[in-house]
């Protein structure tokens, strides 16, 4: 006996084609034969025992070549067969979750559904603001039947949701909406000016990159919903209805429909696999859908002025006056609307002119000589309207059949100008999340998917809302030495230019979404103040100053991060439900 520390000569064998002189197809199990005495792991056993011959050569890769086609074969065999069992089982699944039978007929008289072209209905959308027009428009292009509910069809008249930053106009773009800013004489706004103790600082959006037709959009609220809410109407499997939801309808804990008053006071119910509830900030049906942590830090009082020219045409203006900022920016070619920011939740009062009184006497002297007289006359012709800033962190309860979105879901302070273009952002995801849907019957399976939409909203959202909540207590007036510091430090940290001002641009415009980044310029801000407070000659009570500074900074962003989620806001990779997206359920 030869052992491998021992090696012989090498023998050449026979060319013989004997079946135990080379690997081999066992009989009937379809497996190689190798020879016992070429069985060793060793590769100089095996090279130096078990030479192969040409010819034999040619029937190992006959072998090997059948042996694929034939796995290939028994792999798509399988997969067909697997295919059709999973086919079955889902229509089995789908017979379960049919609707009642009324809303599969064509016509149902005493209002109990009302499916569009007779066949019934695959989303309800609550609410014809900017979210549910252009989510109802965008999901009716893909071909799902809409049934949308609004309270009011009449064009709406408010002094919010008037500035579309960047990011938003490019996800209008992507929804194919951007027609919808046509003819409603709204107005480009390239950036926006700060003007603080006289001195101001011009902050261009960074849109070298785009398209010279990319840039923030100024308009009528009102004109802008209405041309959208048209826009979806054109669509054959888009149906807007006048009414006011009252409730959800649930079934085991599923959102089956909506239950709803029509315009002539009588009572219906709508059935539909999906409702997307977008009601708005005011929305009534939220509760049962989400945790809503509503605050209300400030009051806008809104004036139009007419005829006037900005500092900066075509940039929103922003004044850092006491208490709390001041807004003006473009909505047509002849009229700027001023926003004043009142902190708390009581008003002057406009009835007995204590507002004007207050606008004139507080308000004008800080605003910039240019839009003074504008100003008083807008005060002097009484048009004066007010509205509640709201916020409210997005904690959804995931609910089989409902989906929130919009201002029922999330809200920020509306001093950035953010909240359109988080609401298209969202529609842009939910519209790729329901894409590879043939449909959207099971509830369960469903619900299970679209929770990755909160994950993957994330990026757009938490830095817009992180961003406006940051800023507004900022730019606020304080008495605090440290909270005076920062304030002006952000002022004069925007005024450097470069990097300093493009980069929280690209910020608040909604082109660069990225949370981390906003991190990182937030506390620079801070570290800038230290360093202006330390420089040239650091005293006790400057170092005492800048101490409260970092942790006055600490004390505003980290509560806002973790209202949103630190998470899903800087690990998102690390959420379970971030996955889902890339597997859609099974569908026949």
């Amino acid at each position: 006996m030869i052992t491998p520390h021992h090696q012989p000569t090498p023998i050449t064998p026979r060319r013989t084609k004997t079946r135990a002189s080379i690997p081999t197809e066992v009989e009937g199990k379809g497996e190689l034969f190798i020879p016992a005495h070429c069985s060793s792991s060793s590769s100089s056993s095996w090279f130096g025992h078990c030479f192969v011959p040409r010819k034999e050569m040619v029937v190992i890769d006959q072998h090997v070549l059948w042996t694929f086609f034939a796995s290939l074969f028994g792999f798509v065999l399988l997969y067909t067969l697997r295919r059709n069992n999973n086919s079955n089982g889902n229509k089995i699944k789908t017979k379960k979750m049919t609707f009642p039978k009324e809303c599969a007929k064509e016509s149902f008289p005493d209002g109990e559904c009302r499916p569009v072209n007779g066949s019934g209905t695959d989303v309800i959308i609550v609410g014809a603001g900017v979210a549910g027009s252009a989510l109802a428009y965008t999901l009716g292009k893909d071909g799902r039947r809409v049934h949308v509910i609004e309270r009011d069809l009449t064009e709406p008249d408010r002094i919010v949701g008037e500035l579309l930053q960047p990011g938003g106009y490019l996800k209008l773009i992507e929804l194919g909406l951007e027609d919808c800013l046509e003819e409603i004489d709204a107005q480009r706004v390239l950036g926006y000016a700060l003007f603080k103790d006289g001195k101001n600082a011009r902050l261009s959006y960074p849109l070298e990159k785009f398209d010279s037709d990319v840039a923030g959009r100024s308009f009528h609220n009102g004109r802008f919903i209405q041309r959208m809410r048209e826009k979806a109407a054109t669509l054959s499997n888009v149906q807007l209805e006048q009414g006011t939801v009252t409730s959800l309808l649930e079934e085991n804990g599923v959102v089956r429909g909506v239950q709803y008053k029509s315009k002539d006071g009588q009572l219906h119910k709508a059935y539909a696999p999906l409702t997307v509830v977008c009601d708005g900030c005011f929305s009534n049906l939220r509760r049962t859908l989400c945790n809503p942590k509503v605050e209300m830090p400030s009051c806008f009082v809104g004036l139009v002025l007419l005829n006037c020219q900005l500092p900066f045409a075509n940039h929103g203006h922003v004044i850092l006056a006491d208490p709390s900022p001041i807004l003006f920016y473009p909505i047509s070619s002849t009229e700027v609307r001023c926003l004043v920011d009142v902190p708390g939740q009581k008003l002057p009062s406009v009835a007995n002119g204590e507002m004007a009184s207050h606008l004139k006497t507080v308000v004008a002297p800080q605003i910039p000589s240019e839009l003074h007289d504008a100003f008083i006359s807008a005060v002097d012709k009484g048009n004066i309207r007010t509205m509640p800033n709201r916020s409210m962190p997005a904690d959804p309860h995931p609910t089989p059949g409902a989906l929130l979105m919009g201002d029922a879901f999330n809200m920020r302070h509306p001093l950035t100008g953010g909240g359109m273009t988080v609401a298209l952002s969202d529609i842009v995801v939910l519209r790729d999340l329901l894409k590879p849907l043939r449909n959207l019957n099971d509830a369960a399976s469903l619900s299970k998917y679209l929770e990755s939409f909160y994950t993957l909203r994330k990026p757009m959202a938490s830095t817009i809302n992180t961003l406006a909540g940051a800023l507004y207590k900022v730019f606020s007036a304080s008495p605090d030495p440290a909270r005076k510091e920062m304030r002006q430090a952000c002022f004069d940290y925007l005024s450097l230019g470069g990097i300093f001002s493009t980069g929280p641009m690209a910020l608040l415009s909604g082109l660069n979404p990225r949370p981390l980044s906003l991190f990182l310029h937030f506390f620079a801000v801070a570290i800038y103040g230290v360093g202006r407070l330390l420089l040239p000659y650091p005293s006790p009570t400057r170092m005492w100053i800048g101490a409260r500074l970092i942790s006055g900074a600490s004390g505003i962003i980290f509560p806002i991060i973790k209202a949103e989620g630190v998470r899903h806001m800087f690990l998102p990779a690390t959420v379970p439900a971030y996955y889902r997206a890339r597997a859609p359920p099974h569908q026949v």
